[in-house]
């Protein structure tokens, strides 16, 4: 080490692979000065320099897509701006389809891609994957998808790239420092220790690699990701394989082939990886390789790789290797600062897409840490995601194995992990297992998607049509609809929000006046400064000092971060999560009421009950919140109760609900009503790049409260030039009933695409797919404007005719459930 290690920094990067090497370029890049990026060993030593290197554009959503086409791009500039090669060609990229599943995705993923404006996605006749990959087998295959400007780089090259640019700007790049401790006080990072002294910084980025969870947990930074055997084999050269030969997936074989050096590198993504480190990452690791289990693991995607590419049957191999690579327990990266620690943040677990990620993650996190907020829709990477039991070893280990094999699976819609389940149960998990339910789960909890009739299996057979348990999820949703239904909600999120100043904190955060009395739920949103929205929930004031906040499963920590960050020093308020303290039931039903009151023993009338009244009462001998409130669009009430009362009040219900055919319904109904009604799905409609105006709920926003809400502000000016007509949230109905919406179905407006569906569900009421996506215009989105348009919603490549509407189509007034 020929530089001194400083004393003081603006931030101090921990890991000098690709990752940490695009953060400290960036944050240069961004006028940062004193940036120091620490490496243990040598740079790229750990995962890094084994990466296939392969750098495509194709992603799984738009912010993804803008991330990896920024990545390309900087690759060419990074050689201009240092002189340092990245190896980057662009040779463009192949996947191939030979079954009609597979088929069926590359055309839906294809049309997104289109749809998001970044790239270019071309489906392929069998004929013409020969001609761009001469040495294939074409038998069987139905069609493929190109896309031209894909390409490859070499890892370390492009690290280097990284690393000298970061210093040109003024970055200090230090090898063989090892981080012993992460600094802090009073619940913010101060700095960091080595074994060669001690740096003061504000702002630590852990881009530790497979060592990020253990040097998280340090900290008491909660980081899951696990290493993963990962393997690829090397022919000898050979004079047919060309260095334009493009990159080819075929996903449905686990496998990638690039041209390497004049001969193939075969690449496999295994149905079922080995985990491996589960003692710890060796601290001496360094461009080490793994024995593997090359017979188990590579040898069969090897012998599927031979009949697809014959000539892989007669050529040499130069290598057989095996490296570690680290997975995360939902396969998407980690980014964004820890929820636990102010100034730590994280940029890590990259899922086997590290290369073609890192300029773009680089990027992101360098904005993120320069502007306070991330400068695109991440909520699918924020690290606030994650729960703590996805950092222990059991669950990171077991669900990583599952993590790299779905890689390469088919993406079904609605498709459940297999493994690390079990881990949160609702109190009436025992009940809902006896009645047939299906489970899937969020964020650890076990939630009923649908319920079996008797004599039928509750698992999923998948597709990307109408799935086995279509009818009976069609039936719930009938029953919501037409009697009463009973859906189990228990998994949603709830915090008590409770002291003198709650009333005044409360309403800074939140867009409605919630400053009601002592029997009212209030519909609100969180907005941030520039008026986006971070928070989709219900308030509920239970006293002058108390009230009960109530949001998506998912969002707990994102949720409880939020608030605590709002909660100034001075203000006597506290937060409290009570999820796990109370089972909520929903209701729901034009015969909700007639099966209610007599069990309450409650006038539920609309006069003695109106929406939003939120009152105690008793069911048995259980203590209970009944709140008049409905996610499906019709009457109905959530009856909010002790966990541990939960079995035999369920019992009650059920047994007081057969008089008026009551059914157990379970979420895929429940988002099949909330669709049919245009409610908002947080993470899917509605994120922090989205406003209230712009998706059709401004009446949330009370401009005149007293105490103006953050992005009150943003909302204003937004009123004032009416830009939000620019960009609106719209509701589309298929003509045709069969094709399926799920999401991300390109939107045409007259033949032209103006947006993609934000989410999709099958409406069973209004007979056909029901979907809802921004569109975007200069001119004016208003109703007139619509209804001059002829819309049409590709699904799979094929357009079909749909209505538009700013309204729901179901119950456009709301008189079912006021």
């Amino acid at each position: 080490m020929t530089d001194t290690l400083p004393s003081q920094a603006s931030a101090v990067i921990i890991g000098g692979g690709v990752t940490g090497a695009s953060v400290a370029y960036h944050l240069a890049r961004l006028g940062w000065q004193d940036v120091v990026l620490l490496e243990r060993k040598q740079f790229a030593c750990g995962t890094t320099w084994h990466a296939a290197g392969l750098i495509g554009t194709v992603r799984a959503n738009e912010s993804h897509a803008r991330l990896t086409e920024y990545s390309m791009r900087l690759l060419q500039d990074l050689e201009e701006e240092t002189g340092q090669s990245t190896g980057f060609r662009q040779v463009g990229s192949l996947s191939i389809a030979h079954s009609t599943d597979r088929w069926e995705e590359l055309r839906r993923v294809a049309a997104m891609n289109n749809a998001f404006g970044v790239t270019r996605v071309d489906t392929v006749t069998p004929e013409e994957i020969k001609a761009l990959f001469p040495l294939i087998d074409t038998d069987s295959l139905i069609g493929g998808t190109f896309v031209e400007h894909d390409g490859k780089g070499n890892p370390i090259e492009i690290t280097n790239a990284f690393i000298k640019g970061a210093r040109q700007r003024g970055a200090l790049c230090l090898e063989g420092i090892r981080v012993d401790e992460v600094l802090a006080d009073n619940g913010k990072v101060t700095g960091v220790r080595t074994g060669q002294g001690t740096i003061a910084t504000d702002f630590v980025v852990n881009c530790g690699g497979m060592w990020a969870r253990e040097l998280g947990r340090m900290s008491g930074v909660n980081i899951p990701l696990h290493a993963c055997e990962h393997y690829y084999a090397v022919t000898e050269k050979h004079e047919l394989v060309t260095p334009d030969l493009p990159i080819l997936r075929d996903h449905d074989k686990c496998v990638y082939i690039k041209e390497d050096a004049g001969g193939l590198l075969v690449g496999a993504f295994e149905k079922k990886a080995v985990a491996w480190g589960q003692a710890g990452i060796p601290a001496d690791f360094s461009f080490d390789e793994l024995p593997g289990h090359m017979e188990e693991q590579l040898m069969p995607v090897l012998e599927d790789a031979m009949v697809r590419v014959p000539m892989l049957a007669d050529v040499g191999w130069r290598s057989f290797f095996c490296g570690p690579e680290s997975f995360t327990p939902d396969d998407q990266f980690h980014v964004g600062e820890a929820p636990e620690l102010r100034g730590y943040f994280v940029a890590a677990g990259l899922n086997s897409v590290g290369i073609q990620s890192s300029g773009g993650l680089g990027k992101v996190c360098a904005e993120w840490m320069h502007k306070g907020h991330s400068p695109l829709d991440l909520w699918g990477n924020d690290i606030r995601r994650m729960y703590p039991f996805m950092g222990t070893q059991a669950f990171a280990a077991e669900r990583a194995e599952e993590s790299l094999g779905l890689l390469y699976a088919n993406h079904y819609p609605f498709r459940q992990f297999e493994t690390g389940r079990n881990v949160r149960l609702s109190p009436i998990h025992q009940r809902l297992q006896e009645h047939n339910a299906c489970f899937g789960q969020v964020a650890g909890w076990e939630r009923p998607n649908w319920f079996a009739p008797a004599g039928v299996e509750p698992r999923y057979q998948y597709s990307f049509g109408r799935q086995n348990w279509f009818e009976h999820s069609a039936s719930e949703h009938a029953a919501a609809r037409e009697r009463v239904a009973l859906f189990d909600q228990s998994s949603f999120s709830k915090y008590l929000v409770q002291g003198r100043d709650a009333t005044r904190v409360l309403q800074r955060i939140c867009t409605a006046d919630i400053d009601v009395s002592a029997d009212r739920i209030v519909y609100t949103h969180w907005l941030n400064e520039r008026g986006g929205i971070e928070a989709d929930l219900t308030v509920t004031r239970q006293s002058e000092n108390e009230y009960l906040v109530i949001s998506g499963a998912a969002t707990t920590h994102k949720d409880l971060h939020w608030l605590r960050t709002h909660i100034g020093p001075d203000d006597f308020c506290t937060v409290t999560d009570v999820t796990s303290q109370y089972a909520v039931f929903g209701i729901m039903g034009p015969d909700s009421r007639a099966m209610l009151e007599p069990l309450l023993r409650m006038d539920l009338s609309n006069e003695a009950f109106p929406f939003g009244r939120s009152v105690p009462g008793e069911l048995g001998y259980a203590p209970i919140r009944v709140t008049r409130v409905s996610f499906v669009g019709e009457l109905g009430w959530e009856l909010c109760l002790p966990a541990e009362m939960a079995m035999p009040t369920f019992d009650r219900l059920l047994e007081a609900g057969q008089a008026h055919g009551l059914k157990l319904a379970g979420l895929h109904a429940l988002d099949s009503c909330r669709i049919e009604k245009k409610f908002l799905h947080f993470g899917h409609d509605v994120a922090d790049e989205d406003t209230p105006l712009e998706a059709g709920v401004g009446f949330v926003c009370a401009m005149d409260k007293s105490v103006p809400f953050i992005g009150h502000e943003a909302i204003a000016r937004q009123k004032e030039s009416r830009s939000h007509l620019n960009k609106r949230l719209v509701q589309f109905v298929l003509q045709d009933p069969e094709p399926m919406f799920y999401h991300h179905e390109p939107i045409l407006a007259d033949g032209v695409c103006v947006g993609y569906l934000s989410s999709g569900n099958y409406g069973h009421t209004l007979g056909a797919s029901v979907g809802l996506g921004y569109v975007r215009s200069d001119e004016a989105i208003t109703a007139d404007w619509l209804a001059g348009q002829q819309w049409q919603i590709d699904v799979g490549g094929q357009r079909h005719a749909a209505s538009a509407s700013l309204r729901a189509a179901y119950d456009p007034d709301g008189s079912r459930m006021r």
